[in-house]
Order: structure tokens, then C-alpha cells, then sequence
């Protein structure tokens, strides 16, 4: 989600010139220095080792394609590493590295220059960012000059952290603030745009969206979100757990934290699809190849400490832009900390749609397609 020049969604390719892209096919690096692509490359079609951008096949043919599967009829994902040559071949040309893990200090140090040099090349021209108050979201917020936006709730602990953190960062914050009329008309949109009427998938949709819109609407073009810092630094519970967690197959946090990486393609998918129908192109420096690639050398004890302190490297990188009640905060995750997932619940039941019946909250979702 963005490239060094923060390219928009238009064109045959996105997110990067396509001479490295090349040199990247010909050498199969993953990482070569972008912040993702997708689209055609001298007849053939690619994407990113992560999925950074979203690209759809129409069925299983590969002549129609498009970014947007609202415009195919039956529009399936490429896989994220993969490329279609001009005779419709495909293969997996690049697949995420897996480097011995580096000294802790200087797996540190390499984070946060990573860190550095990513949001060094954002251009912040027409940029808003979306904060909810986070070490992710906070680490853009001190780096660029943009304003700030959060979604949520009135007293919703996102609306709560993100102006408290931007007290902290003599910064101030712009509240999208939510009620049920604002959540119900936001629903089609966002299940449509995104393909997706799975309950978390929307729930977790919909804040980006509606931020989204409204630094639209504020005349703003892109927005910085702080999207793959929870895979790539080791944010989810599941992973500080394992191997206890059933829900990792993994034996270690190292290996936890891959399993949870090579679900990204996905979540970035939804995510850049809703912010694109609010109305401004996504830009994730967290996902730069070259944070990804200190992020990956990471040890364990660094994603996770023995105390459960989770993100630790990226806590100990933000030190040097963030005091420590904003690098170590905790936070909840999108659809809980703006309450979303809480509100739309009980607009579901208000629908008629109990909590009885089999997935109450995607059955209203639904509805509201018809």
C-alpha cells in the first residue's frame, strides 16, 4: 500500500516502477525495496510476497483482471508471490524469507532505522493519517506532517487513546464520531466494496472506511495507516501464547508470528478495498520491504518478552520518536477499541436478528444487501 511514489490505484501497475519489479522477478528477492505491487509487468501479472495491493483474476481465466472485483463477475485473488506470464502460467515466484534471527540490540537498532528510513520517503502532500493512539499509529503521527483521524464511539477506549496520545505528541486529533444511523448506511458500501459480509471482516472494515471518507471529504487524496505492524512484530495474543494457543499451529512465537504473516494477503485485501471506497488510497509505511525485512530477523524474545509484553522490539524502536506512555501502550484491537463491533451487534438485535440465530451479525449484514 504505496510506493515510493505513493502511486494511486490507476494504470496497469501499482505501487512500484516496473523495472524493479523485473529485476525482482528475474533475481525471485521478495523484498526488493517497495512497498508492494500489483498489476502488469511486460504482459505478465504479479503480486507482492505480502499482498500488499489487491488483484483479482476473473474466475479462473486470466485475460480480464482488474484491482477492483466489483468489476469482474467472478473475481478471485491472485495469491500474493505469485506471477501469470502472458501465456496464462503461473507461478510462486517469491515466498517470504525466514533469516536467523539477529543480537537484540542490534535487531533493535535495524527496526528503528528501518522505521526511519520508511517514513522518510512518505510524501505527505494531500496525506491524512488514521490514529488511533497506538505505538503504530502514533510512530506516523510523530514522523508526518498530516492531520489526524479517529473513529469510534463517543467514550470508546480508540476516540479516548487517540486524543490522549495526541496530547502527549502536542498534536491534534479529528474524531469521526460514529452512532447507529452513521454505522447501518456505511454497512452496503463496505460489505459491496469489499466482497466480505462475514461479521468481523465488516466490523473491522468499517472504521477504515468511514475515516476514509471523511479525509475525503476534508479534500485529502491518501491516507498512512499503520496496517501490518501486529503480523510482522508479534501484536496478536495468539501468538505471544504459543504453542499453548490452539489457534497457531506453531511450535515457537517465531513461528507463530509466520503463520500470522501469511494471512496478511487477506486482511490487506479488505482493508485496502475499504479504504479505497472511502475515497483515498491507502499508504502502510510499517510494510516497507525494509521494515518487513528487520522485522522477520527479529528472535523471539523481542516479538514477545517473558512478561508478555508484546511488540517489544517495535516499543524499544518508537523510543526514539515517542515517550514511553505512548510506545507502551497497550490497545485494543479496530472493531473492539472503536466499539463497532459492540454497536453493530446491537443494531443486529434491534433488527430482529438474535444472538440465537447462527451468525446474528453477517445475517444482518446481509439484509441489508437485499
Amino acid at each position: 500500500m504505496g510506493s515510493n511514489a505513493d502511486a494511486t490505484s490507476t494504470g496497469p501497475l501499482v505501487g512500484a516502477d516496473p523495472e524493479p519489479i523485473r529485476a525482482a522477478i528475474e533475481d525471485e528477492n521478495p523484498l526488493s525495496g517497495t512497498r508492494g505491487f500489483a498489476g502488469r509487468v511486460d504482459g505478465s501479472l504479479v503480486r507482492d510476497v505480502l499482498g500488499r495491493y489487491p488483484l483479482f483474476l476473473d474466475g479462473d481465466g486470466q485475460d480480464r483482471w482488474a484491482f477492483d472485483p466489483t468489476e469482474l463477475a467472478d473475481p478471485t485473488p491472485l495469491p500474493a508471490g505469485q506471477v501469470v506470464d502472458p501465456a496464462g502460467n503461473r507461478r510462486e515466484v517469491w515466498s517470504l524469507p525466514d533469516p536467523s534471527p539477529r543480537d537484540g540490540t542490534a535487531a533493535v537498532r535495524a527496526v528503528g532505522n528501518a522505521i526511519d528510513d520508511a517514513l522518510a520517503d512518505v510524501d505527505t502532500d494531500g496525506l491524512a493519517i488514521a490514529f488511533s493512539g497506538g505505538v503504530d499509529s502514533a510512530l506516523l503521527a510523530a514522523r508526518l506532517e498530516a492531520p489526524l483521524y479517529v473513529a469510534g464511539f463517543p467514550n470508546s477506549h480508540d476516540v479516548r487513546a487517540a486524543r490522549e496520545t495526541a496530547r502527549l505528541l502536542d498534536r491534534e486529533v479529528r474524531v469521526v464520531e460514529l452512532d447507529h444511523d452513521a454505522l447501518v448506511e456505511a454497512v452496503p458500501p463496505v460489505a459491496t466494496a469489499t466482497g466480505r459480509t462475514n461479521a468481523m471482516a465488516v466490523e473491522i472494515a468499517l472504521p477504515l472506511y468511514l475515516v476514509a471518507k471523511r479525509a475525503a471529504a476534508d479534500g485529502f487524496d491518501r491516507l498512512a495507516v499503520g496496517q501490518g505492524a501486529d503480523e510482522l512484530f508479534g501484536g496478536y495474543a495468539k501468538v505471544a501464547r504459543a504453542p499453548e494457543d490452539p489457534r497457531v499451529a506453531a511450535e515457537t512465537v517465531r513461528g507463530a508470528r509466520r503463520e500470522v504473516l501469511e494471512s496478511l494477503p487477506d486482511q490487506l485485501t479488505r482493508d485496502v478495498l475499504a479504504i479505497r471506497a472511502g475515497g483515498v488510497e491507502p499508504v502502510a509505511p510499517l510494510l516497507a520491504d525494509g521494515v518487513v525485512e528487520a522485522g522477520l530477523a527479529l528472535p523471539g524474545s523481542l516479538l514477545v518478552t517473558d512478561r508478555g509484553e508484546r511488540k517489544y522490539a517495535l516499543r524499544l524502536a518508537a523510543r526514539k520518536w515517542l515517550p514511553d506512555p505512548v510506545a507502551f501502550r497497550e490497545k485494543k484491537a479496530l472493531q473492539y477499541g472503536s466499539l463497532v463491533a459492540r454497536e453493530l451487534d446491537r443494531v443486529a438485535r434491534q433488527a430482529g436478528f438474535k444472538r440465537r440465530m447462527d451468525d446474528h451479525v453477517t445475517q444482518y449484514v446481509e439484509s441489508l444487501l437485499e
